[in-house]
């Protein structure tokens, strides 16, 4: 039997090359995204359906999974991927900043997962994997929001991965660091509410995130997303470890995190971000 899986932000990075890749194994793909009428390349793949899901809301997740269990009649797989990045100082973020960022990367995986989990506990089978960061491993100057959100996603996918063992449905996490995708343009600075005698210290911490976010340190640089794909289909597969990191940055940045003080820790990151 062929198997079927769900991929949620998958306009675009790690997401459409997920696609691919899973189609290309022989896969049934649910493919969904905020506007798939943008969509021209992916509908012209064989059993891959193009369907619209806006992680922020309900109706349109349930439509989708209906959709999509009508089409090919079970979901075995499920990727949340879709997320974004709300950069900047706390004390500057407004409170419809804060919501977005978690309504998205935290309440929008467990919409997605809440919507799935009847599919898959009907099957007594399932593989659920969810798309962190590195900056859910190790927290960043300037990335308090978004490594919240991150941090969060896998505490749920540890606890899940117990609760779940009964009707035999897995939870994995990847971690990626800095990859060749839309990411640098896939996030917001909060700055709503602007403090000016906060201006000089934000914009030079920004100007260094901006400056690794685009071009990482030697020796790393930005890594092939396909890698990231491929992980992703490997831990829907095959692995069995709860967490995968991807990445020469993501993991040197990990293995620090384990061999470091945190104060030594703190002193590598904020020599790479905060300003002198």
């Amino acid at each position: 039997m062929r198997k079927t899986v769900l991929i949620t932000g998958a306009s675009s990075g790690f997401g459409k090359l997920s696609v691919k890749r899973f189609q290309k194994e022989g896969w049934n793909v649910i493919a969904t995204m905020r506007s798939p009428e943008k969509e021209k390349e992916l509908g012209q793949l064989s059993n891959v359906l193009v369907t619209q899901l806006d992680v922020t809301d309900k109706n349109s997740i349930k439509d989708a999974v209906a959709l999509g269990t009508n089409r090919f009649g079970r979901i075995d797989v499920l990727v949340n991927n879709a997320g974004y990045g709300a950069f900047g100082l706390l004390e500057e973020a407004s409170q419809e900043e804060i919501d977005n960022q978690f309504n998205t990367n935290l309440f929008g995986v467990i919409n997605v997962t809440q919507e799935v989990l009847p599919v898959m506990r009907r099957q007594n089978a399932g593989v659920i994997v969810n798309i962190t960061s590195i900056g859910g491993l190790v927290g960043m100057p300037m990335l308090s929001l978004y490594s919240a959100s991150k941090f969060a996603v896998e505490g749920l996918s540890e606890s899940l991965s117990h609760e779940l063992k009964k009707f035999n449905i897995k939870v994995r996490t990847v971690s990626p660091g800095s990859f060749a995708t839309n990411f640098s343009g896939a996030h917001t600075f909060n700055e709503e509410n602007k403090k000016p005698d906060l201006n000089e210290y934000r914009e030079r911490i920004k100007e260094n995130l901006v400056s690794v976010l685009k071009e990482p340190p030697k020796p790393f640089g930005l890594g092939d997303p396909q890698e990231v794909a491929d992980v992703i289909y490997h831990c829907a597969t095959k692995t069995k470890k709860l967490r995968t990191t991807v990445g020469k940055d993501a993991k040197t940045v990990k293995f620090m995190k384990r061999i470091l003080s945190d104060r030594g820790l703190s002193k590598m990151l904020s020599g790479a971000l905060l300003p002198k």
